[in-house]
């Protein structure tokens, strides 16, 4: 799935038999998709896996009806309610995993470096895909 349609993941498939893997380049600091000369910026790879993983863990599953219920990450349902930090922190590590595993090109998800600052929450997100590992903040 892809917040762009024309840059899909495939259905299914071994890993070996997985194209190289493209999709819009994200400005991870703004959240918008970056733009030049009017077109998506586009990257392969690494990079491609990075951008849909980021868009994966920020949009709300279930929320939008262009979406698959596959796409999306649950963690808002964590807001709100009074669990202790140790359940919240093993939440929205499973929410990050269900999130991100459904992409082929992923093959595993770490949580780590998880704080509480007042009421937000940060964590650090890595995992490793078939080109390599990688990390971003939420």
């Amino acid at each position: 799935m892809s917040l762009f349609p024309l840059f899909s993941l495939p259905a299914s498939g071994a890993a070996e038999r997985l194209p190289l893997y493209t999709d819009v380049a994200m400005d991870y600091d703004a959240g918008t998709p970056r733009w030049e000369s009017g077109n998506p910026v586009l990257v392969t790879g690494l990079e491609a896996v990075k951008s849909w993983a980021w868009r994966a863990v920020a949009t709300a599953r279930y929320r939008w009806p262009i979406f698959d219920w596959s796409y999306g990450c649950e963690l808002e349902d964590l807001v709100g309610h009074p669990y202790q930090q140790d359940t919240k922190r093993s939440e929205a590590a499973r929410y990050i995993q269900d999130a991100l595993l459904v992409c082929p090109y992923i093959k595993s998800v770490n949580v780590t470096g998880t704080t509480f600052s007042g009421s937000v929450f940060h964590m650090t997100v890595a995992f490793s895909t078939v080109y390599g590992r990688e990390e971003f903040y939420v």
